[in-house]
């Protein structure tokens, strides 16, 4: 697949990281998570469209599926109504599912001792970020989805609104930058793991 426009794979570190553009936080988001570039703008908005399976609210991506999140609204309530981004988290978890993986939410009364990082694939947080007009910024907050992830052993902070990659180092340092965010008050953490560790709730461990 071609890249996208925002597409700057970090070469001096191997890692990949999407630029943000337009509203596409949750689109960079995943991408960046998974390390390549699998979904795009009219992926997601297609996923927008496909109708929740029986358990979950979410399906799972397959771009030639019938069923959609919001089949019938003009006024999708899963995206901007601009049409340019702005996902929610059904978008991101119906993805995920069709990859054969699962998001699972973090609960932010546990202690983060207990989170077995090595069983989880990557992070997805969704945290209040500043609103930008040109060089100038704004007294406003809006929502951004931002990835977590190790590569070569390294944890990194890809926020698609970074240059490059921020580094964490190991998991004491994931662990400081979840704690620093989660004091905020407003930020909500996603799990990103394979079925068999969700099914298995190995994601938790006794801290």
């Amino acid at each position: 697949m071609s890249q996208a426009p925002g597409v700057q794979p970090n070469q001096q570190s191997s890692v990949y990281h999407e630029r943000q553009r337009l509203e596409l936080c949750a689109v960079h988001a995943l991408n960046n998570v998974l390390q390549q570039q699998l979904f795009n703008q009219e992926a997601a908005d297609e996923i927008c469209k496909r109708a929740p399976d029986g358990d979950r609210g979410t399906v799972a991506l397959r771009k030639q599926g019938p069923e959609r999140l919001a089949p019938d609204s003009r006024l999708n309530p899963h995206r901007s109504l601009l049409g340019t981004g702005n996902y929610d988290v059904n978008v991101i978890m119906a993805a995920l599912q069709g990859l054969g993986l699962a998001a699972v939410w973090w609960d932010r009364r546990r202690p983060l001792s207990q989170l077995a990082l090595p069983q989880v694939l990557g992070l997805i947080l969704n945290l209040p970020s500043p609103v930008s007009l040109g060089l100038l910024s704004l007294p406003l907050r809006r929502r951004h989805w931002v990835a977590l992830r190790q590569v070569n052993g390294v944890y990194y902070n890809l926020d698609s609104k970074l240059r490059v990659p921020e580094t964490l180092g190991d998991e004491d340092g994931v662990r400081a930058f979840l704690e620093a965010a989660l004091a905020q008050g407003l930020c909500e953490v996603l799990l990103v793991v394979t079925k068999e560790v969700e099914e298995k709730g190995c994601w938790l461990q006794a801290g």
